[in-house]
């Protein structure tokens, strides 16, 4: 076919003109790529190219009040692995199993951590063995996208000692990856589980480091050092307690492995604890970069509950040393005074009805004043006190005390108090019916039974606002200042003679077996009942105190599990006092002659 030269010569034009289009479309386009996008386009190449690998940061040192570690980090090692999908994880893991022991259980885990951050390294181990990183590192060259690197450890010196304390480390779980509490948080990150760990997480934590490594288009690691320039960790400044290493050692020593129960002691006027201890214990060390089964089954299945902190969650009848707190309520109501009699004397129990209500001591105690009563825990003074009083001041009474609340100590988990809050009627109604309970439960609460369970926290707490002025602080762990609040309000007579009488229990009462000698002590014990009579399960044992009586420097809660009587707790206090106090007396005497 021929065509026109003009049609040829318009047709070499139009073509000519989309050629320029084309060739500008394309300028147009590097330019974009390269100039305009370059930032987006080498960022999108760098992560390719680097994954990042966190740095773990040192967590805040705990120390005590005199700078003795409580908390440190020592070195560790992580190991972790790079994969570029989930199949190709699944597939190294495998492999990985053959060569070191790798549970199932452990591979999901694994698998759960990279869905979640698919960019950064899947944890492996979050405390891996010296021999295991030695294995590891003679077959690396099978496992081209493991990581291996030193991290800091938590270790805790003095482990069972300052468990209840202290707490624990643990990796994060999937509920708290949820939490608003753990924003930021990544899977494989150690967190803290519980005690001071977990209340004060926020400040020991620390600003987690990154190092980046190159990687080929499979996810292998071709180069892991010079790939980028490293974010340095920053670990968390150092967290001062209030604590007593010291003491709490010692504290330690007298449980030893056959008791259980728990202690608290405080310094009385600001709150500050100075030892806090749950028996038996466990060892916070062992769950460091992830507990073995075996370890958490066997304190799972301890019927001695090592994992439950008895000082703070453990609720129990308080007893006879509950006796103060219905003192207090008939002095600040004026229903009795301190040298006022009861119209019944001790006989050894006391006809309510057509019931008897026995006393401790079976043979009687006569008839004998408030303070006398106080002196040698007289049940049958507190049977006729209670009803006095009524079930309705009985309650309002606790309820101002605290008993009803928790202490408010800078601990997490505590548990709420067993008492009644509602109009008093109104609870008992609700509880057994219209008719079904008597002004008698009036006795029952007045010793420190029936509706009436205490944490040892909360009634050393209460003890502190009979050692000082009816102010008590909320327990505190960490150093800081604690709120005071007004647990009642007595004259200074009222005031002296409950101390004189408190230190009438330890001189010539129920607790005179445990004097100090040259040391006032005053206290109260308790012995109080567990479950009903037909279950017949031994009493726990309960003692509460301070000194100097005079002018206190530490109050001491004790209670021990089945421990029969209050006697078996007392002379457990009184070793704690005088050992605390000999101790305060020589670092006296040090910072003097300095």
């Amino acid at each position: 076919m021929n065509f026109h030269p003009n049609d040829v010569q318009r047709r070499a034009r139009v073509a000519s003109g989309m050629l320029f289009l084309t060739i500008v479309f394309l300028i147009g386009s590097f330019f974009r790529a390269q100039v305009l996008q370059h930032s987006q386009y080498a960022l999108a190449s760098e992560k390719n190219r680097l994954r990042e690998v966190p740095i773990p940061a040192p967590r805040g040192q705990i120390y005590d009040r005199r700078g003795e570690i409580i908390a440190e980090n020592i070195p560790g090692y992580t190991v972790s692995l790079l994969a570029p999908g989930e199949d190709s994880l699944r597939a190294a893991l495998a492999r990985l199993s053959g060569t070191i022991q790798l549970s199932d259980e452990q591979a999901d885990a694994v698998v759960k951590r990279y869905r979640r951050t698919p960019n950064r390294p899947a944890v492996i181990f979050g405390d891996a063995s010296f021999d295991l990183v030695s294995v590891l590192e003679e077959h690396r060259v099978e496992f081209p996208g493991l990581i291996i690197q030193a991290a800091p450890k938590r270790y805790y010196p003095d482990g069972p000692a300052v468990a209840a304390l202290v707490g624990y480390t643990g990796e994060i779980n999937e509920t708290e990856l949820g939490s608003k509490d753990f924003v930021g948080y990544k899977p494989g990150q150690q967190v803290g589980k519980t005690g001071i760990e977990k209340r004060y997480e926020a400040r020991l934590r620390g600003q987690e480091g990154v190092r980046f490594v190159e990687v080929d288009v499979r996810g292998r690691v071709v180069r892991e050092a010079g790939a980028r320039e490293d974010l340095s960790a920053r670990p968390a400044p150092p967290l001062y307690t209030n604590i007593d290493l010291d003491l709490q050692k010692f504290i330690v020593k007298l449980f030893g492995d056959s008791l259980q129960g728990a202690v608290v002691a405080l310094e009385p006027k600001s709150g500050e604890v100075l030892a806090l201890h749950s028996a038996p214990s466990f060892d916070p060390n062992r769950f460091v970069g992830g507990v073995s089964r075996a370890y958490f089954d066997s304190l799972n299945t301890d019927k001695r509950r090592p994992m439950y902190n008895k000082a703070i969650q453990g609720t129990y009848p308080p007893g006879s040393t509950w006796k103060l707190a219905t003192a207090i309520t008939a002095l600040e109501d004026s229903v009795v005074k301190l040298e006022d009699h009861m119209p019944a004397p001790c006989t050894g129990s006391y006809t309510y009805g057509n019931r008897p209500f026995k006393c401790h001591k079976h043979t009687g105690h006569g008839s004998l004043t408030l303070a006398q009563a106080i002196e040698q825990s007289c049940d049958v003074y507190f049977y006729q006190l209670g009803l006095k009083l009524g079930i309705t001041r009985l309650v309002a009474g606790g309820v101002a005390i605290g008993s009803a609340e928790r202490s408010g100590i800078d601990l997490p988990n505590e548990t709420k108090p067993n008492f009644p809050t509602a109009p008093a009627n109104d609870y008992f109604n609700k509880r057994y019916g219209v008719r079904g309970w008597s002004p008698a439960v009036s006795m029952n609460m007045a010793i420190g039974q029936g509706e009436n369970s205490q944490t040892v926290v909360n009634m050393a707490r209460f003890y502190s606002a009979l050692a000082t002025d009816g102010n008590a602080a909320h327990p505190q762990v960490v150093r800081g200042l604690s709120e005071k609040e007004k647990l009642f309000e007595l004259d200074s007579a009222n005031m002296a003679g409950i101390r004189a009488a408190l230190a009438g229990v330890v001189s010539h009462g129920t607790a005179a077996a445990s004097r100090i000698e040259g040391l006032t002590m005053a206290g109260k014990t308790g012995t109080a009942q567990n479950g009903t009579e037909a279950e017949h399960r031994p009493d726990h044992a309960w003692f509460v105190g301070f000194a100097p009586a005079d002018n206190p420097k530490i109050v001491v809660a004790v209670m021990i599990e089945f421990g029969g009587h209050g006697t078996r707790s007392a002379p457990i206090a009184a070793k704690i006092i005088e050992h605390f106090l000999k101790a305060a007396t020589k670092q006296a005497f040090i910072t003097e002659g300095n």
